[in-house]
């Protein structure tokens, strides 16, 4: 497939697998308990890292932590923690995979009380897109009181590896934000009303 037919985001660049990412998951509205965790441990593994590095890993991610069932992810115990850390596949670094771990925990315990993840990480949005209209890669910001507002309430459930930057990347990410540049060909279908 060509990927320069398009005018996308510039971040995309020309990878194949970032183009395609681009193109079909960044800012789509995510309202999938498990998918959303799945970004949600995702970002937090990319902190310090390209996210590039981390798509290309995805698929050994997907493979290594049961495929983000996070019933299963909270059950891991210390030997599942030696074998992820033996896992070439995966970022090795023992604070993110005990993150993981911590974060499924403190997932399961949000579903209980509000029923689903979804509707409890969608509040910091009034369960809608915030849309934006970012002229250049270099109108985005890092954080928002958005952002800011979901990494001090995620600490404040256990959350790890979930600071303001980091909350951000992840509604960008899972459409809680709609930050595709004005001339991005996404902009405008991803701009509708849900």
């Amino acid at each position: 497939m060509n990927y320069t037919d398009k005018i996308r985001c510039s971040w995309a660049g020309s990878d194949p697998l970032y183009c395609q990412y681009h193109d079909s998951e960044w800012g789509v509205p995510v309202h999938d308990d498990r998918l959303l965790f799945e970004f949600l441990i995702l970002e937090g593994a990319q902190a310090g890292l390209s996210w590039i590095t981390i798509l290309r890993k995805r698929a050994a991610y997907r493979r290594a932590f049961s495929n983000f069932e996070p019933e299963v992810v909270a059950a891991y115990d210390d030997a599942k923690v030696i074998e992820l850390m033996n896992d070439a596949g995966i970022v090795r670094n023992r604070l993110k995979i005990a993150a993981a771990i911590t974060n499924a925990r403190a997932f399961l315990n949000v579903q209980e009380e509000f029923g689903s993840f979804d509707s409890y990480i969608w509040s910091f949005t009034n369960g809608t897109t915030i849309q934006n209209c970012r002229a250049a890669i270099a109108d985005i910001p890092a954080t928002t009181p958005e952002s800011d507002a979901m990494s001090r309430d995620l600490k404040k459930r256990g959350f790890k590896f979930v600071g303001s930057t980091i909350c951000y990347a992840f509604m960008q990410a899972v459409g809680m934000v709609n930050d595709h540049t004005v001339d991005c060909f996404r902009f405008a279908s991803l701009s509708k009303p849900e």
